[in-house]
């Protein structure tokens, strides 16, 4: 029994001196993604760097919408152009009311009325 006791002792001692010397084979894996990670976080930054740049540039670059009060409405100009008609023909789709879809196109709901009975005519809605 004490022959097994000091055995077991001795192989003991001698796994963790040698497990001093040994390499660890994680270490260079873990230096890897340490390397890739910091990688990663330099470029999204230069991403988010750029994109706050692009931000600013294109906030810089806008010119204030005119409000919808102060435009004449586009029957008193003559005929309403077809992208209005087209977005008018979108928001129905959506499911907005008259009402709501006369505030986002700056028309008035008789506007909005007349648009929607034309594409319905034209078998388009």
């Amino acid at each position: 029994m004490l022959y097994a006791l000091i055995g077991l002792l001795s192989l003991s001692i001698i796994l963790f001196l040698l497990s001093l010397f040994l390499k660890d084979p994680y270490k260079s894996i873990q230096e890897e993604i340490d390397q890739m990670s910091i990688l990663h976080i330099q470029e999204i930054y230069t991403i988010k760097k750029k994109l706050k740049i692009l931000e600013e540039e294109l906030l810089t670059n806008d010119t204030p919408l005119p409000s919808p009060i102060t435009h004449p409405s586009p029957a008193i100009k003559g005929e309403v152009h077809e992208i209005i008609k087209s977005q008018v023909s979108l928001l129905a789709k959506q499911g907005l009311s008259l009402d709501q879809i006369a505030v986002q196109s700056s028309l008035t709901i008789e506007e909005v009325k007349t648009i929607l009975t034309e594409k319905k005519f034209r078998g388009e809605a």
